[in-house]
């Protein structure tokens, strides 16, 4: 299996559907399931993060979806995803972080908005369903991109089982800047330096890619794309899972503090 890191919205994306973004996840979701062809899918959110030291599994078999946002239309809470869970591979899932010495727990939970939102386009149940378990993995509540490189690394090995690891967050996410341009869709500078610095480390050799990786969070524009990390800490896990796999750059879009580019690691 390939591994992914989708740059995906927030809850107004779900009526853009017509934003080149949700174009782009919807041609990538039809990628995964038309050539991919997962066994089931492991997803990391930019919304779930347990504790500094410790990470929970969803080994929920049915998953409802949480409506983790506030002051939207009502008919927002009225989104279906249809989806369902696996406890099988959410058992294989602690072994590995187990046995690399990572604590680690399950739990019954449903999808949050950071997943379920992006998958609406990429795994349209009308024209795209996605007819496999979703098990969703937190992440650290930390900022430590190393532990969520080595979380990835330890999960590498679940991809030779026809398990699909997804990360789900943005290249860059500064909501600060986001509600202080009113709208304005003109990119900052750092939507455009931040992603090409990302595309560059996740391109790098294997042997180099954790090093370069972790320069990243030292750029000077690194705390202006993302004033807080966590939704750039999924690239860090699908990196990790990589392996030998080289990643690259599907497509990018800059616009205003944000920026949708799609990476994938290894070939189809």
């Amino acid at each position: 299996m390939p591994v992914y890191f989708l740059g995906i919205g927030g809850p107004n994306f779900l009526e853009t559907t017509a934003h080149p973004a949700y174009l782009k996840l919807a041609e990538i979701g039809a990628e995964i399931t038309g050539r991919v062809k997962p066994k089931a899918i492991v997803v990391f959110s930019a919304h779930w993060q347990d504790g500094p030291s410790k990470v929970s599994v969803n080994a929920a078999e049915t998953t409802d979806l949480i409506y983790d946002f506030h002051g939207f239309p009502p008919h927002y809470y009225e989104y279906k995803f249809p989806n369902k869970g696996s406890p099988e591979v959410a058992e294989k899932v602690v072994r590995k972080l187990a046995g690399a010495g990572i604590q680690v727990e399950k739990v019954q939970r449903g999808l949050d908005h950071g997943v379920w939102v992006g998958f609406l386009a990429a795994f349209d149940p009308k024209n795209n369903p996605l007819n496999v378990p979703i098990v969703q993995i937190s992440l650290f509540d930390n900022e430590d991109e190393d532990v969520h490189y080595r979380m990835g690394e330890a999960l590498e090995g679940l991809r030779d089982e026809g398990i699909l690891i997804i990360g789900a967050g943005m290249a860059a996410h500064n909501l600060r800047d986001y509600r202080a341009m009113r709208g304005s869709r003109e990119p900052m500078p750092y939507a455009f330096s931040f992603d090409e610095a990302v595309m560059e480390a996740v391109s790098t050799k294997p042997k180099d890619r954790r090093a370069a990786m972790s320069a990243l969070t030292k750029r000077g524009d690194a705390r202006q794309a993302h004033p807080t990390l966590e939704h750039l800490l999924p690239i860090y896990v699908v990196a990790g899972a990589a392996g030998l796999d080289v990643g690259e750059r599907l497509w990018t879009m800059p616009e205003g503090s944000l920026n949708w580019a799609q990476y994938r690691f290894g070939r189809v």
